[in-house]
């Protein structure tokens, strides 16, 4: 037996493998199974001082994210003797990577994608996970797709039930079993009643702030001493009816040395405090790598500190935005930000520090494979990464 604990991008990979492949395999979710339309509904509250993108439910996160397939952290890896170069394209393959067709580049995609080109930046479009001919471009991707033209860890989650598997939800892990010092097993509690799974391996996937906090409470040093959010903030203003509200987001990226940038729309676009229309919106996400200067609390208590340098980067992102709307056609006098948000929060038990590099801790059968194990941001969406380090411990669990 072996037990998963969450549904994201590497519980959801590692059932479909696992269990495809004739392992006994049990997952255990704590939040519910929903409908991908349903995922606004479950994004998770954290304190005040921080505002972290994340849900509970199965398919975790990737329900709600943008679909958004790159590749990231591969010479880090390498410095740890991991090579996905192999797991890349089997993922990229499975879950059908693209770029969009020019049939669901919108107007607001498009000025962005000309415009950077014009100031001779890195641009191109943004792989993606997504079928067009289900999707009926509504911009809803951060809210869950109503029409389900997108993938999620809940595809996989499903094909690792058909396969066998069994699949927990609405349970909450709160403890892991030892066993002569190894894992064996998880506690759980299921409305209001606690409950034992006996397994021979037990793998977290419960994400930065669930693995860490699971793992603090068994007495593991160094968990959740160094915690990353890749910090973003959408900047924007107004362009007259340029209905980007209504386009696939983030379908456009460029890459910097120390930010990206993407096109997404985001309602706290306002004039002079004022709201503008969301038809009159166009706006660019600016995320950067941001220094591991947080923590999380053996109860899920969240602090994160910014650096200067965090400052910095996020300030010269910006700033080239700025650029891009302008040259857009966006009203330079309308042009803001929202504030400052987390978008992937990752390191809690790094590769290296709490992980080895087939991500199991100092407990023999005890791993952690979700972006708690990314050893720094990666200042990119880290799905794709998420996956195929998830592809790669599949295959490794696979020969014994």
């Amino acid at each position: 037996m072996i037990v998963i604990v969450g549904t994201g991008a590497g519980g959801g990979i590692l059932a479909r493998e696992l269990a495809k492949n004739g392992k006994n395999v049990t997952i255990v979710e704590k939040g519910p199974y929903i409908e991908s339309k349903e995922a606004f509904n479950y994004y998770n509250e954290y304190v005040p001082e921080i505002d972290l993108l994340a849900t509970t439910c199965v398919g975790g996160s990737t329900i709600v994210s943008m679909a958004n397939m790159v590749r990231a952290l591969d010479e880090e890896l390498h410095e740890y003797g991991i090579d996905l170069t192999n797991e890349y394209e089997y993922v990229e393959e499975l879950v059908g990577v693209h770029e969009l067709d020019d049939s669901h580049i919108g107007q607001g995609t498009q000025l962005f994608l000309d415009a950077a080109k014009e100031l001779g930046l890195n641009v191109s479009k943004m792989p993606k996970a997504i079928r067009e001919e289900d999707c009926i471009q509504c911009g809803k991707c951060a809210f869950g797709c109503p029409v389900n033209a997108k993938w999620s860890a809940r595809d996989f989650v499903d094909e690792a039930v058909e396969a066998g598997a069994e699949l927990i939800s609405d349970a909450e892990v709160i403890d892991i079993i030892l066993c002569n010092l190894e894992a064996c097993g998880v506690k759980y509690v299921k409305d209001g009643k606690e409950s034992v799974i006996k397994a021979k391996k037990v793998i977290l996937c419960a994400g930065a702030i669930g693995s860490a906090m699971i793992l603090k409470r068994i007495g593991l040093t160094g968990i959740a001493r160094e915690l990353f959010i890749d910090p973003f903030v959408t900047v924007g203003g107004y362009l007259k009816d340029i209905n980007f509200n209504s386009e696939v987001q983030m379908a456009g990226l460029v890459v910097g040395r120390n930010f990206v940038l993407s096109p997404h729309f985001s309602t706290f676009i306002n004039e002079d405090g004022q709201p503008i229309e969301a038809k009159d919106i166009l706006s660019i996400m600016v995320k950067t790598r941001d220094d591991a200067k947080g923590y999380v609390s053996g109860d899920g208590f969240v602090n994160k500190v910014n650096t200067i340098n965090d400052i910095r980067l996020l300030a010269e992102g910006v700033a080239t935005a700025g650029f891009i709307l302008e040259k857009a056609g966006v009203d330079p006098n309308t042009i803001c930000s929202t504030v400052y948000r987390g978008a992937h929060p990752g390191g809690t038990a790094a590769i290296g520090k709490v992980v080895d590099s087939n991500l199991e801790t100092e407990i023999p059968n005890l791993y952690v494979c979700d972006a708690s194990v990314l050893p720094i941001a990666p200042g990119k969406p880290p799905i794709l990464t998420i996956l195929a380090l998830a592809k790669r411990l599949a295959d490794y669990l696979l020969m014994y």
